[in-house]
C-alpha cells in the first residue's frame, strides 16, 4: 500500500513539473505576444472574459469528477490544452491565436484541480499535509525554474513566440503518457454536499475563509507577475529574452529552497500564520519596487527586487495551500473546487487592473507601484484573521 502511494505521488510530482513547464512557457510570453498585434487594453479584457468563462466552468467540476473521476479530468484538461497551445502557434498573429492562447491560460486551473484531488488521496494523516504538499510544488517549481531558461533559448536571436507555444504543446505529451497508463487513488468518493453549503461553510469558517481569500491574493499576484513583469523588462526597458531567460531562472529558485522547508517548520514549530505574514509583506514589497527598475538598473538590482518577489510568494503559496488542505480532504471536493475556484476569478479581475492603471497613466511603475501596495496590505489583514493550528 506504501508503495503504491509513494508511486502515486511520484507521478503526481512529475504531472505537475510538465504542467508547470507549459503554463509557464505560456505565461511569460503571451502578453508580450499579444501586445505585437493587439491593443493593451484588448488583451487585459480578452484575458478577463477568458477567466469568466472558466469560472462558470468551474461550477460543473464537483458533478464531472462525481462521475468520471478526479484523474480523467486532468487527462481531459491537459489533452485540450496541448490541442489549444498548438492550435495558437499554428496560426500566428491572428484573431484565432488569441482566442486559443487565452484559452489555455484560462484552463490552468482545471488541470490542478484535478491533480489537487489526487494527491489529497495519498495522504492519511494530516500532520504530513505540508510536506507532501510542498514536496508536490517543488515538482511544479522544477517545471517553473527551466521554462524561462528555455525561452530565453528559443527567443535568443528573434520574437518568434510560436517557437516557445511548439515547446509548450510538447511538453503536455509525457503528462498524457504518465497519466493515460496508471490508475492513481481515487480516496474516497466525492459527497453530494451541494455548492451552496460549502460556500457558506467557508464563510463561517475564519481559518478557511481567510486561506481561500489569501490564494485569491495570491492568483491575482501570479497574474500580475508573470505576465506582466516581462512586458515591462522586455517591451519598455528593452532587456532582451537572452538576458531574462537566466534572471527569470534565478529569480524563481526560492520556490526549490523556500516551500518544503517552510511546510516543515508549519508542520513542526511554527505553525502558518508566521510565516504567510513575512510571505505578503515581502512579496507586496519586491512587486512594488519593479516599477523603481529603469534601463540603466544594474543586472544583481533587476534580480534581487525579482528573487524578492518569488521569496514572497513562495511562503505564501506553501502556507495558504497547507492551511486550508489541513482542514479538507479529497472528499470535501466542492470546498476545494471554491479554493481552486479563486483562480479563474482572478483571471477576470487582475487583468482589467493594467488595462485600466497602464491605459489612463501610461505607465507601468505607477501599475507595479499600486498592486504591490494593494498585496501587502490585503495580505497583512488576511493573515490577522488566520487561527494557527500551534
Amino acid at each position: 500500500m506504501l508503495h503504491r502511494i509513494m508511486r502515486a505521488r511520484t507521478i503526481l510530482f512529475l504531472g505537475n513539473f510538465f504542467t508547470a513547464l507549459t503554463m509557464n512557457l505560456v505565461s511569460y510570453t503571451f502578453v508580450s505576444y499579444l501586445l505585437g498585434f493587439i491593443p493593451q487594453a484588448a488583451v487585459g479584457f480578452a484575458i478577463a472574459l477568458g477567466g469568466l468563462i472558466a469560472t462558470v466552468l468551474f461550477l460543473f467540476l464537483p458533478r464531472f469528477v462525481r462521475r468520471y473521476g478526479a484523474q480523467r479530468l486532468a487527462l481531459a484538461a491537459t489533452f485540450v490544452s496541448m490541442l489549444l497551445v498548438f492550435a495558437a502557434a499554428a496560426a500566428p498573429q491572428t484573431i484565432a491565436s488569441m482566442i486559443f492562447i487565452v484559452l489555455v491560460a484560462s484552463f490552468q486551473p482545471f488541470v490542478y484541480y484535478g491533480l489537487d484531488l489526487l494527491l489529497e488521496a495519498t495522504v492519511d494523516r494530516e500532520g504530513t499535509t505540508g510536506r507532501v504538499r510542498t514536496m508536490f510544488l517543488n515538482g511544479g517549481n522544477l517545471g517553473i525554474l527551466l521554462a524561462p531558461l528555455l525561452i530565453g533559448t528559443l527567443l535568443a536571436r528573434t520574437d518568434s513566440y510560436t517557437l516557445v507555444f511548439f515547446a509548450a504543446g510538447a511538453a503536455l505529451m509525457p503528462f498524457l503518457v504518465l497519466f493515460g497508463l496508471r490508475d492513481l487513488p481515487k480516496g474516497g468518493a466525492p459527497t453530494k454536499e451541494e455548492l451552496r453549503a460549502s460556500v457558506s461553510c467557508i464563510r463561517c469558517d475564519r481559518d478557511l475563509l481567510a486561506a481561500t481569500v489569501g490564494h485569491l491574493i495570491l492568483y491575482l499576484f501570479y497574474i500580475w507577475a508573470p505576465f506582466y513583469i516581462p512586458v515591462y523588462l522586455h517591451g519598455v526597458l528593452g532587456i532582451p529574452w537572452s538576458e531574462l531567460g537566466w534572471m527569470f531562472s534565478v529569480m524563481l529558485v526560492p520556490y526549490l529552497l523556500i516551500e518544503y522547508p517552510a511546510g516543515w517548520l508549519a508542520d513542526k514549530f511554527l505553525g502558518d500564520k508566521e510565516l504567510m505574514f513575512a510571505g505578503f509583506l515581502v512579496m507586496g514589497t519586491a512587486l512594488g519596487s519593479v516599477g523603481f527598475l529603469s534601463a540603466d538598473s544594474p543586472a544583481w538590482a533587476v534580480v534581487g527586487v525579482l528573487l524578492a518577489t518569488r521569496a514572497g510568494a513562495a511562503l505564501v503559496e506553501s502556507m495558504t495551500e497547507g492551511h486550508f488542505f489541513r482542514r479538507v480532504s479529497e472528499k470535501d471536493v466542492t470546498s476545494v473546487s471554491i479554493f481552486r475556484g479563486v483562480w479563474p476569478i482572478a483571471n477576470v479581475i487582475a487583468p482589467i487592473v493594467p488595462a485600466v492603471i497602464v491605459g489612463v497613466t501610461g505607465s507601468y511603475p505607477i501599475f507595479f507601484f499600486v498592486v504591490g501596495t494593494f498585496i501587502l496590505l490585503s495580505g497583512v489583514v488576511i493573515t490577522f484573521a488566520i487561527r494557527d493550528f500551534r
